[in-house]
């Protein structure tokens, strides 16, 4: 039976499920100026409303409130949301044919940007931490060796915070990329949020970071698919970042996204403080409420040891059900069929809720109640151990550059009989959409048990082109 998307949602609307998930705005129409999403409002670029690809007037003025809010060199607008921003970042920053160093977890547009850029890439990887399963920060020290190792790659790039919230030491980690004479890219697309309260770790656009990615629509009230590309330094050129921005959108962006934007910005110019303590106060009160838990567990302060995690956002709300009779995918369905709470990522070991200033006090005493009623209806059916999670991202053979690996003639072979080939397709949990598999590398045994283990689970395995997700495509050899 056919059902049209728009009236889908009007449905979906009226069913009353409270969204700890992006986009930050969190459907509050009180953060809305009136009437935004409406055809009404829906333009070209007409006289008078300027053009975001040369911009002069309304839009130039917007760019600016942008830019003296986050205090950098220069903001850009992103109507394709951090995909664009960072595709944009990683060309700007990089000659064609250069060497970038990546953090392994990053988002699967680094990679398509490293792709579209013909880049040599070298990886680091992320600590593990033991009690939740999460990947941890990147070490400093990691990065210093692989820029010994590798002396002629032109920038790094990592993510921090995380999807789960782990920050990395960037103040530290800039220093010795700029030492190298390298540049500092950092996604930051989930912390677009850190500059606006002190109990957040602090932003990596305060600790000399060269280009910042936001994403405003993750934690912040604006629409989906917007975001910021920061310039922070002059190592990168202004006149690369415009170009490239302007590449990797399209020439009649949305002025219903760009004017979300701007009145997010002026939102937290206006009112960002009042906003965000109250917001902070009623996540402090959750997470106090929450350390009632017996068998589910809240990550909290403790995994932040400043080696494995450096620093953890508390504006993630992490349920580990390590040591619990249920799953996180399990959890995440009694969460949506029971309590009509709709979180915004399962893993085998927990699920993830997002908070912003969007949220409710109600809307946190439904995930509160709900969660301790959970938690009372289960029995301990183990001790919980420190153990490595398997979604962690292992360290994998690179025998081809991610371009070779997609552009060498390939052939379909069954995923269970992939071991020791070279992939030819990335291969990615969504969310987050960081691959678990890189064209180019080699698949291993532990791969393809991962893999089959989270399609048992339930969990969204994409990026191959069989959606059965049975066979992968392997380079010829």
């Amino acid at each position: 039976m056919k059902e049209e998307l728009y009236k889908k949602l009007e449905k979906y609307q009226e069913k009353g499920c409270y969204p700890f998930h992006m986009p930050g705005h969190k459907r509050n129409t009180e953060l809305s100026p009136a009437h935004l999403m409406c055809f009404s409002q829906d333009i070209t670029e007409i006289e008078g409303f300027d053009n975001l690809h040369h911009p002069q007037g309304v839009i130039k003025e917007a760019l600016q409130r942008a830019s003296q809010l986050y205090q950098t060199e220069s903001s850009y607008f992103s109507v394709n949301g951090s995909t664009g921003a960072l595709l944009a970042a990683v060309s700007a920053a990089c000659k064609r044919g250069g060497r970038i160093l990546m953090a392994r977890n990053c988002h699967k547009a680094v990679y398509y940007g490293a792709y579209l850029r013909g880049l040599q890439v070298s990886y680091v990887y992320p600590k593990k931490e033991p009690v939740c399963g999460l990947d941890g920060s990147i070490s400093p020290e990691d990065i210093r060796a692989a820029l010994e190792k590798y002396p002629d790659t032109q920038a790094v790039i990592l993510t921090s915070p995380t999807y789960e919230g782990v920050v990395s030491d960037i103040g530290k980690i800039a220093d010795i990329v700029h030492r190298a004479g390298a540049v500092l890219l950092v996604d930051e697309a989930h912390g677009s949020h850190l500059r606006f309260h002190k109990d957040f770790p602090a932003s990596a656009l305060s600790l000399e970071a060269d280009l910042v990615v936001h994403s405003l629509h993750k934690t912040l009230p604006s629409l989906t698919q917007t975001a910021l590309l920061h310039r922070n330094s002059h190592r990168v050129a202004r006149e690369d970042v415009q170009k490239f921005m302007e590449i990797y959108q399209t020439s009649s962006p949305s002025y219903l996204l760009m004017a979300s934007m701007d009145a997010c910005i002026c939102l937290l110019q206006e009112k960002g403080e009042a906003l965000f303590d109250e917001y902070m106060e009623n996540l402090r009160k959750c997470r106090e409420e929450l350390k009632k838990l017996e068998y589910i567990h809240l990550a909290d302060e403790e995994i932040a040891d400043g080696e494995g995690v450096y620093a953890l956002d508390p504006s993630k709300l992490i349920f580990s059900v390590r040591g619990c009779p249920v799953k996180g995918g399990e959890l995440s369905r009694i969460l949506r069929n029971k309590y009509r709470l709709e979180m915004e990522m399962e893993h085998l070991d927990y699920v993830l809720a997002l908070t912003s200033i969007g949220d409710t006090k109600e809307g946190f005493t439904r995930l509160t109640e709900a969660m301790l009623e959970v938690d009372h209806s289960l029995k301990k059916s183990y001790v919980r151990t420190k153990r490595p999670s398997a979604g962690a991202y292992a360290a994998m053979e690179q025998v081809l550059t991610i371009a070779e690996g997609m552009e060498s003639p390939k052939k379909r072979c069954a995923l269970a009989l992939s071991k020791g080939k070279i992939s030819g397709e990335f291969v990615y949990l969504y969310p987050p959409g960081i691959p678990l598999l890189v064209p180019g590398e080699r698949i291993t045994e532990q791969f393809i048990s991962d893999a089959f283990s989270y399609q048992k689970e339930g969990l969204s395995l994409q990026g191959l082109s069989d959606r059965t997700g049975q066979s992968i495509c392997v380079v010829e050899e």
